[in-house]
């Protein structure tokens, strides 16, 4: 018997399926400047006679820089939830 030698060629990978392409790109809108309004912190200050003001109340537990907000019947700290309520 006579041995042949067959020649086997590597399965071929699947060929990837085609994608449509990209829409191209619509040219973009040229950028708004966005209108920039005053930080709501510099309302809790006040500047008199080259001295610093604060107008509210801040909160006896955080410290400095924590303001207690004005309900209509109570002041309250938003950090950590101190309440004093308001005498009628």
């Amino acid at each position: 018997m006579s041995a042949q030698k067959q020649e086997t060629k590597p399965p071929e990978a699947p060929k990837p399926a085609e994608t449509p392409a990209p829409a191209p790109a619509k040219a973009a809108a040229p950028a708004k400047k966005k209108e920039r309004n005053e930080s709501p912190v510099y309302k809790f200050y006040q500047v008199k006679g080259g001295k610093v003001e604060r107008l509210r109340k801040e909160c006896p537990r955080c410290g400095r820089g924590v303001f207690l907000a004005e309900h209509k019947d109570r002041l309250t700290c938003g950090k950590c939830g101190y309440t004093s309520f308001k005498k009628k």
